[in-house]
């Protein structure tokens, strides 16, 4: 096992290192404000040669540095591949582009997401967009950080106090509905944000929001680093039932049930 899993700074950087690759890798494929082509999978989402291209150079980074713990792909796991993880005490979550639709459509909201779990539990995440120039990344209480790639700066982030005038709120651009409505009239909101990808959770991490309702079907590499920030920045990811969302535990389809992350003000 790599000595780096008892230096998680030292990790975060690596890990940090290979998403920058990766998101330029994607970027090679990108062009803002212009619609992509994009192959439809079995469960009806869409994949591109970006999203497979990301995909293969994460994994093959982490297989030379990290032969010993598994790597669950989305695309890998969309192609067939199963993962055994009941004796794994860690293994890496990697959706190489999140966001795919925001990505077809030539906007700049999309994500390499990478996370690091340990025992079920993400210890660290990393979440680059490369066509906004920003990364989050965290691998620890008080570790939350988001850089910008102009200036190089690196600021630390944490969720705030929602305000009196009511909930700030994530929402998907994509999904809307019933039940957010529903889930919605017990709160106070003052607006509803609607985004793309895993910067929703971003937006709660840095106090630009105060909760995101995840209340449609999502998979484990979709939440695992934002989460990982998320409880980093003091907020937390929790089941519909309160309980700490977990990773490893739905595989082979590494299916989320419906949770919410919040600011810790809310718990």
């Amino acid at each position: 096992m790599s000595k780096l899993l008892n230096h998680l700074p030292a990790l975060s950087n690596m890990v940090r290192r290979v998403a920058l690759e990766a998101g330029e890798i994607t970027l090679g494929y990108f062009e803002e404000g212009m619609i992509l082509s994009a192959e439809t999978k079995g469960d009806g989402s869409p994949v591109t040669e970006a999203d497979r291209a990301a995909e293969a150079h994460i994994v093959k980074a982490f297989k030379e540095d990290f032969p010993d713990i598994p790597v669950v792909g989305e695309e890998a796991v969309a192609a067939g591949e199963i993962h055994d993880l009941s004796s794994a005490e860690y293994f890496w979550l990697v959706d190489p582009l999140d966001g795919t639709r925001e990505f077809i459509a030539g906007s700049p909201e999309f994500t390499v997401n990478i996370a690091l779990i340990k025992n079920n539990e993400p210890v660290l995440g990393v979440i680059y967009a490369p066509a906004k120039g920003e990364m989050y990344s965290a691998y620890g209480e008080g570790t939350a950080v988001r850089w910008l790639q102009d200036s190089g700066s690196e600021k630390e982030i944490s969720v705030r106090k929602p305000s009196r005038g009511g909930l700030v709120v994530m929402a998907s651009k994509n999904r809307a509905g019933e039940a957010l409505d529903t889930y919605l009239a017990e709160h106070k909101v003052e607006k509803i944000i609607r985004r793309g990808s895993s910067l929703k959770l971003c937006a709660v991490a840095a106090g630009k929001a105060d909760i995101y309702p995840g209340l449609w079907q999502t998979c484990e590499w979709d939440t695992a680093a934002g989460h990982a920030i998320l409880n980093a920045a003091g907020g937390e990811v929790v089941t519909l039932d309160g309980e700490p969302l977990r990773y490893g535990l739905q595989s082979p389809h590494f299916i989320n049930p419906s949770f919410v992350a919040r600011s810790k003000y809310l718990a």
